[in-house]
């Protein structure tokens, strides 16, 4: 049992669920009620329930960014694609019914990733400026197809992808878990998953045994636009509007640090998709915990950047060493 324990404590996602659960606890010290699952008509209700319903227009984005970054890649566009997906839906409804707006929206997530693949894979331009271009000129896409103003709708089908309720549990809880179980499936059951590890350790390598790199990378940079296309159906869908100058702003860099607290390295090769949702779950509980405690918004991305980068170097193992050294000298020197 103990070596089963010290096992554990060595794999990369234990740092994070430690973290993760400091958090719920701090939360539960804060109000006792924090725990507490209320039933009203057939509903779930709370804050755990919140957690995890805000948590997954993020957690669909991190599996989408945790792909690209297995293969030493980067995508920033995210948050745009995610606005100009949500606009086209929405933009869509007022003249088609809902289902050919969903699938036109995640059609235009698709072309969306599809253009970040050729540029990266074809062209071969950087993956930060490859995806910069589209991040950039996305947020002046998503405002043309509004027309500058905040798109609304009031069609009960597409409300229901963001507020409905599905045997208790918030609809979008649904979504996220089929997607995951889909890239998992993809990992774990396909060659896709292997040679993106293979891609990401040594391409060199990887071309010499077979595979074809630009293919793979093509094909994540695709799935990386369509996870940002669903994740932009919830959003406006929550909300029953696409504002294309706030909606998934700035997701990017939440999406990037959930994939690095998950245990996937920014220089490619293994990834961990199960430490990606951890990584997303524990920013979400960030947030609601600091916005909680009643901290000035103006400091919330400070006090966020240093919980980030503790728990960062508390999963890396040199600065676990260097801090276990500098305690037995502690205890040496007395």
């Amino acid at each position: 049992m103990k070596q089963s324990l010290l096992r554990f404590s060595r794999r990369k996602i234990f740092w994070p669920l430690i973290a993760l659960a400091l958090l719920l606890v701090l939360n539960l010290i804060i109000d006792p009620s924090f725990f507490q699952v209320e039933v009203k008509d057939n509903h779930l209700f709370g804050s755990l329930i919140d957690i995890l319903n805000r948590s997954i227009p993020l957690v669909i984005i991190s599996i989408g960014m945790t792909l690209v970054i297995a293969k030493e890649g980067i995508d920033i566009s995210v948050g745009s694609v995610l606005a100009i997906s949500g606009a086209t839906a929405i933009a869509i409804m007022e003249h088609q019914n809902v289902w050919v707006a969903l699938i036109i929206a995640l059609i235009v997530g698709i072309v969306c990733g599809f253009w970040n693949g050729v540029l990266v894979s074809v062209f071969e331009i950087q993956p930060m400026v490859a995806t910069l271009i589209l991040l950039v000129v996305g947020r002046g896409i998503a405002q043309l197809i509004t027309g500058g103003q905040i798109l609304t709708t009031d069609n009960g089908i597409y409300d229901y992808i963001g507020t409905g309720f599905l045997f208790g549990f918030p609809f979008p809880i649904y979504i996220g878990i089929f997607v995951f179980l889909i890239m998992i499936f993809l990992k774990r059951r396909t060659a896709m998953g292997l040679f993106l590890e293979s891609i990401g350790n040594n391409m060199t390598a990887s071309k010499f045994a077979g595979i074809q790199p630009k293919k793979i990378i093509l094909i994540v940079y695709t799935i990386s636009g369509l996870c940002a296309a669903i994740a932009g159906i919830i959003v406006s869908a929550n909300v029953s509007s696409a504002d294309a100058n706030n909606a998934g702003l700035w997701l990017e860099l939440d999406a990037i640090l959930a994939v690095v607290i998950g245990g996937t390295s920014m220089r490619g090769g293994r990834y961990f998709l199960g430490g990606t949702i951890v990584g997303a779950l524990f920013i979400q509980t960030l947030s609601t915990t600091i916005y909680s405690i009643g901290i000035n918004p103006q400091v919330v991305m400070v006090v966020k950047a240093v919980v980030v980068i503790l728990v960062c170097l508390m999963q890396a193992e040199s600065f676990r060493k260097m801090f276990a050294n500098f305690g037995k000298k502690k205890v040496l020197s007395t």
